[in-house]
């Protein structure tokens, strides 16, 4: 007898809780049911299922056995779907959560382009600069720029990132441009305020180190979008990662300085509650920002492309 089979209705007799249920909806007999449901007992030497004649219910192997059998079943259709148009689609209600500027620029535009993908996907998208706790939460997927911290999360690397001092042409002739990170001291430099998360500073590779700076300025704001607009009306320096300001630099609006200090790059990452199988929704949208965001232009396309 067909093993995969005998897990099929496996399930579907405890999903349902009753053989006649379960054998309705494959269209056979209840007792074709029961016989499949013997055979998998007898190979496997344990009982699954207690049966009377009111009732089914699970033995505690039948519990445990039901979660693995049901993930194994789930992959097997992923599978098939991986491989084959016609096969079973994603579908199911995908509930992803971003950094409220990366994710209104890189994030969001993207949304749209992969329901017209997956038709059978609906899709939340929470845009804050919360840390959320994706499992507490609901949430299957967060997006993240910069370093991780040590958590119980599955991450996956989407991309690079790095952090750019950058700064218009006019203010960089009216001001002079900076050729060592000590010089911003002599620049008005846009910062993130204190309540905000840069808690080190700008981060600079000097002689081999590391090095933190916390350059002042007659200006600062706990919004980054603020002190892009700031730094784009020529009021200063100011230290923004690639995804923001790639675009600008590409048409000339914005000048990149003390390029030979930059610190090493970071990463934008995908995360997930820590679990082995996940959804093929959840699988298909990740694959869809990692190609997505390889792609050799897409951070310095204008951001209404």
């Amino acid at each position: 007898m067909d093993r995969l089979k005998q897990l099929e209705s496996f399930v579907a007799i405890a999903s349902k809780g009753s053989l006649t249920a379960a054998a309705l909806g494959e269209g056979v007999a209840p007792a074709i049911m029961g016989r499949r449901l013997d055979a998998l007992e007898e190979r496997l030497g344990v009982k699954l299922l207690v049966r009377t004649t009111r009732r089914i219910t699970l033995t505690h192997e039948g519990s445990a056995f039901l979660e693995d059998c049901q993930r194994l079943l789930a992959d097997f259709a992923n599978a098939e779907a991986s491989v084959s148009a016609g096969g079973v689609k994603a579908s199911g209600h995908l509930r992803v959560t971003a950094p409220a500027g990366f994710g209104r620029r890189h994030v969001a535009p993207l949304v749209p382009r992969f329901r017209a993908l997956h038709r059978d996907v609906s899709i939340s998208l929470n845009l804050s600069d919360r840390v959320v706790d994706l499992a507490a939460e609901g949430f299957d997927c967060a997006v993240r720029v910069g370093d991780l911290p040590d958590s119980s999360l599955v991450s996956t690397r989407l991309a690079d990132n790095r952090r750019l001092c950058v700064a218009t042409p006019a203010y960089l002739k009216a001001r002079g441009t900076p050729q060592h990170p000590s010089e911003l001291a002599q620049h008005d430099c846009l910062t993130l305020s204190s309540d905000a998360s840069q808690t080190r500073g700008w981060a600079f590779q000097v002689e081999g180190q590391l090095l933190h700076l916390k350059p002042a300025g007659p200006m600062d704001c706990s919004d980054g979008q603020v002190l892009h607009d700031w730094c784009l009306a020529d009021h200063g320096i100011a230290w923004r990662s690639t995804w923001e300001v790639e675009a600008e630099v590409a048409n000339g609006q914005l000048v990149r300085v003390l390029d030979a200090f930059a610190a090493p790059a970071n990463g934008i990452y995908a995360l997930f509650p820590q679990r082995k199988h996940l959804p093929l929704r959840v699988r298909l949208w990740v694959d869809y920002l990692r190609q997505t965001y390889g792609q050799a232009n897409f951070w310095t396309r204008a951001i209404s492309a």
